[in-house]
């Protein structure tokens, strides 16, 4: 291993900060998918990526990518990266530490023989604030494409359609981002934790076991909208009383599931709520909120809302309401392959620190999408006080410095343990 200095990480964090220039606001960050701004900031990753010694390209969905050739030209490539986007008034570590780590270290490792090609890439879209569809970036290197996002608006009315052309993107070509299993060792992302386990545990780094799989749902309670002082409690079908206690059941069982607040169980998150008609003298009709279920495995999510939905049907009718579901996004769990685990956790080791932590990750990432190609491991960060997708996102230096001693020592353990696999393949 290289051995890490703080001038690499204080160059990282540098960079980190100076892709805040690139904003959509004066004030706060917000960097989207296919604006001005991510232009900007894919020429600077370029510029980057190139002085470490890669060939580097913006591909046919707009992610900026770079590229070393192995031990012998057309090798599959060990793919590093995270995602360029933003949130709204982000903070300046989610995604964008992750790609500049990744530079990071192929720079430490621009004079070493790896058994396969090494790229890069900073995905164009994680966070989906732009399109309300998240993983665009990932999704079309996945080469899981869906005809029907080329409809999709932004804020403005402008279509994805329309926002490729603006970026100087042929939408016919899309397709030419997606990558095939066989052109692909293995994808390794460094990613803020965005939880608080690390720093509970005072300890610099962790590992992902898994990446949360979710469901997300349209709830809504029917009932009857009638005159608030004529109607007596009797003869009321009040569905916001009853969107109440719905909410605070879908809490309670899902606290019940395991401590969310530690490493079990499910997580369920209402975050929108409507009400109609939506008169202060009117008794609510009708009332639509939003239900985000996660959990570490599919099975464990999936029995949830089994038991979820018939309790919620339960409550409903007794107070004579109407209770309705309807699915909108399903994503399967990505667990992380065992022997990119390994190399990962044997990078963390080289640090000093011993029996890292694993966590299953609450939040998404574009390895989610990259499993569906190739094998996947990630390695987390602690992160001040668990803040994420806010100005306060802050990371330490020597945090950032032991992170880029094991993300190398990690590549080169994937590498060893490569190497053998394919010795151990190859003919006698």
């Amino acid at each position: 291993m290289s051995g890490g200095t703080s001038s690499d990480a204080a160059l990282v964090l540098d960079r980190c900060h100076e892709l805040d220039r690139y904003s959509a606001h004066p004030v706060h960050l917000e960097r989207t998918h296919l604006t001005r701004q991510h232009a900007q900031a894919n020429e600077v990753v370029a510029g980057w990526m190139a002085d470490a010694g890669l060939r580097t390209w913006v591909d046919a969905a707009g992610n900026v990518c770079g590229r070393r050739e192995g031990r012998e030209p057309g090798l599959p490539a060990l793919l590093l990266g995270s995602h360029l986007d933003t949130v709204p008034d982000a903070g300046s570590y989610d995604g964008m530490l992750g790609v500049v780590m990744a530079i990071a270290v192929a720079q430490r490792l621009h004079d070493v023989e790896l058994p396969f090609a090494l790229e890069l890439i900073g995905f164009s879209d994680e966070e989906g604030s732009r399109f309300g569809t998240a993983l665009l970036g990932s999704q079309a290197v996945a080469g899981h494409w869906l005809e029907d996002w080329w409809d999709l608006r932004d804020r403005d009315g402008v279509t994805l359609h329309q926002a490729f052309l603006d970026f100087g993107l042929d939408p016919r070509r899309v397709h030419e981002a997606a990558r095939q299993p066989h052109e692909l060792v293995g994808y390794l992302e460094a990613h803020i934790e965005q939880g608080p386990y690390l720093e509970a545990r005072d300890e610099p780094l962790g590992y992902v076991t898994t990446i949360a799989g979710a469901r997300r749902f349209r709830l809504s309670v029917v009932g009857e909208a009638r005159h608030a002082g004529g109607t007596p409690y009797a003869r009321r079908r009040d569905a916001l009383v009853g969107a109440a206690e719905v909410i605070t059941e879908i809490e309670r069982m899902a606290r019940a599931s395991g401590d969310a607040d530690e490493h079990d169980g499910c997580i369920a998150t209402v975050g929108r709520i409507e009400v109609q008609p939506g008169a202060v003298n009117v008794i609510p009709g009708r009332a639509d909120l939003s239900l985000d279920l996660r959990a570490a495995t599919d099975e464990a999510r999936d029995a949830m809302w089994a038991r979820m939905e018939r309790r919620l049907e339960e409550m409903c009718e007794a107070r004579g309401l109407r209770f309705e579901a309807q699915e909108r996004h399903r994503a399967p769990a990505a667990p992380c392959a065992p022997w990119l685990t390994q190399a990962v956790v044997a990078g963390i080791g080289a640090t000093g620190q011993q029996d890292p932590l694993g966590l299953w990750s609450r939040a998404g990432h574009d390895a989610m999408a990259m499993a569906r190609i190739t094998d996947i491991g990630m390695l987390f960060l602690r992160c001040h006080d668990g803040i994420s997708h806010h100005p306060d996102e802050a990371v330490l230096l020597e945090d950032v410095e032991v992170g880029l001693d094991a993300f190398e020592a990690a590549v080169r353990a994937t590498a060893a343990s490569y190497a053998a696999r394919e010795l151990r393949s190859s003919p006698a």
